[in-house]
């Protein structure tokens, strides 16, 4: 069955879909300008922006930092997640949806929001402000993606294989490693790298519950407030190229569908 689209139904989702990239592009274009503004014209092509940002310090501390929360919270995702939706694929259809319901709620709450409540949390609880608060502040908006991503693959898994292992004798390790890891290794990996870009591009949360250090947004954020410059674009570019790879990468993995 064919789907015929009217003139004007293309030119609305044209001018759609240029509203929501130019200003990706711009911000790309930009940090190879030659106009310290960052502003039209650009100029004769420029490299220096991203030579000024690696000058900085501060760009290596915020980067190691980065890579640390987001490996930790890359992993820690994982294992949580994971567990949590091979014991949900187990419930009936009403306790699987409740249960979901539950644990996808800090998706539904406004990321300030939930970044005030996680910070009053830690000062109740006189805990200081650091990696650790990060991490685990991170692991509440992350997790629910991991859970929704390893359920729908274990909504699809083929049982058969693991009990007919299960009958000829293999432990429940041996049959993960041997039966279940392989077949839901490429999702595993697929969520993983969505909640580590979720980290990597997170501002809200991590300014609200890291206290004095840095991460690549934090450092965003601290350059914008003393003045604005191209190599604000060139840090943005690289914190937009490595998220949307990392995220592209693993929608192929999860063989997500939309």
């Amino acid at each position: 069955m064919k789907t015929s689209f009217s003139p004007g139904w293309l030119l609305f989702g044209t001018a759609l879909v240029i509203f929501m990239l130019a200003p990706l592009v711009l911000v790309v274009l930009l940090s190879f300008g030659n106009n310290a503004h960052a502003t039209f014209p650009l100029g004769v092509p420029t490299l220096g922006w991203y030579k000024a940002l690696f000058a900085k310090p501060d760009f290596y501390v915020a980067a190691t930092n980065s890579l640390v929360i987001t490996g930790w919270v890359g992993g820690l995702s994982l294992v949580i997640g994971t567990a949590a939706a091979f014991s949900i694929a187990e419930f009936k259809s009403r306790t699987t949806d409740t249960g979901l319901v539950l644990l996808i709620l800090p998706l539904m709450l406004p990321p300030l929001v939930l970044a005030l409540a996680l910070a009053t949390t830690f000062s109740a609880l006189d805990i200081r402000l650091g990696f650790v608060t990060v991490i685990l502040s991170q692991l509440v908006f992350t997790q629910p993606f991991v859970i929704l991503i390893m359920h729908a693959r274990m909504r699809a898994f083929p049982i058969q294989l693991l009990e007919s292992a299960r009958d000829l004798g293999a432990g429940p390790v041996r049959a993960f490693f041997n039966i279940t890891l392989p077949i839901i290794r490429s999702s595993l990996i697929g969520a993983a790298l969505i909640a580590m870009a979720l980290s990597l591009d997170d501002f809200i949360i991590t300014y609200f519950t890291i206290g004095g250090g840095l991460t690549l947004p934090t450092l965003t954020w601290g350059m914008l407030r003393t003045s604005f410059n191209p190599s604000i674009n060139a840090l943005a570019s690289i914190i937009l190229i490595v998220t949307v790879g990392f995220t592209v990468v693993a929608l192929r993995l999860s063989k997500y569908r939309g």
